[in-house]
């Protein structure tokens, strides 16, 4: 990405100030590439999601890529996603990646199941060609779970734990089908599960109930059951709970690192996009750049909240109540900042 050496407006560092607003001379010149022996900027890795679940799929993504920057974005005001319609997730999944593109990010993973059930192939093969920079691309999580899912079980059967949405879109029994044609899948939807998450109810006992209910459906599907997929990106804070509540011999799949391992392999194949991607060293300036703790100054010296190096983290919802439920996803404190979407 071309920074601009009038200190006018520098378009790279649009995911730093977190709207997109025109940076002040002494903030340019102190955190950009115009400024001597920094180092100059390129895109950040965007990660989308309805809500705070995505953070589970970023944390792992961050631990095997931790020389990226990225963005987060929840849709929090709008979550869940998983009881509306196709067209509905679509729209709402399409105005995030626009945002995304907008902030500077090349690259954008959906870090939900529901939008990439319902939104993703639709992005991919109509909006992307027709945007001023068709070489963007829109990455799900559905694909590179179901490449791998079947190499888990030794019984043939797995149980898919989703959203509505996820579930009654087919794509885990369509694209695990062609994966693994011999293996038998079991779908099982749980609506209760995300707003158990989301609203912080998850950690009462009384979550057992609902979680119980879920799984005894599943497992009434067939007692072949050895693997069961988290096929949405809440549902590994749900885990201890699910854990202990399913045999010893059926193992819990989340997607985190799976996505992550796939993310790894996708930028060793596409290198024309890992070229674009972090920040170029053409100085000395790792103690300032990089994913770290380190807060960007603004040119009032005060810290910007959420930019982590890095790392910034983005909600439609109400930024304090997405800062306190972020904690527990992300396993420690983050500070988000607000995001409209249009």
């Amino acid at each position: 990405m071309i920074c601009y050496e009038d200190r006018d407006i520098c378009p790279g560092l649009r995911c730093l100030t977190g709207n997109g607003s025109p940076v002040s001379g002494f903030y340019f010149e102190e955190f950009c590439c115009y400024s001597k022996g920094m180092q100059s900027y390129k895109g950040s890795i965007g990660v989308f999601d309805s809500g705070l679940g995505g953070l589970t799929v970023l944390k792992e993504i961050v631990n095997v890529l931790p020389g990226y920057d990225y963005v987060y974005l929840g849709d929090n005001a709008r979550a869940p996603y998983g009881p509306r319609s196709f067209e509905t997730v679509y729209q709402y999944t399409l105005e995030a990646v626009k945002w995304l593109f907008d902030q500077g990010c090349p690259l954008v993973i959906l870090a939900c199941n529901t939008a990439s059930a319902k939104a993703l192939r639709t992005i991919q093969q109509r909006d992307l060609p027709l945007m001023k920079d068709p070489s963007k691309r829109v990455l799900g999580v559905i694909r590179p779970t179901t490449e791998v899912i079947g190499d888990y079980t030794e019984t043939g059967h797995i149980g898919i734990l989703g959203t509505q949405g996820t579930v009654d879109s087919g794509s885990y029994l369509i694209e695990i089908g062609k994966a693994f044609p011999e293996v038998h899948v079991h779908q099982q939807a749980c609506p209760e599960w995300v707003p158990l998450v989301e609203s912080g109810d998850y950690l009462n006992d009384s979550a057992d109930t609902q979680v119980r209910a879920c799984l005894e459906q599943l497992a009434a599907q067939s007692d072949k059951i050895d693997t069961v997929l988290l096929a949405c990106t809440h549902y590994p804070l749900l885990l201890p709970r699910i854990r202990k509540m399913l045999p010893a011999r059926v193992q819990v799949v989340s997607q985190g690192q799976i996505v992550a391992e796939s993310l790894v392999d996708y930028l060793k194949r596409h290198p024309e996009m890992e070229s674009r991607l972090g920040f170029k060293e053409t100085g000395a300036a790792d103690s300032v750049y990089g994913v770290g703790q380190i807060d960007l100054l603004a040119d009032n010296s005060t810290a910007r909240p959420g930019l982590h190096m890095g790392i910034a983290f983005f909600t439609t919802g109400d930024v304090y109540q997405f800062n306190e439920q972020a904690a527990a996803f992300w396993g420690s404190p983050v500070q988000a900042q607000q995001a409209v979407l249009l």
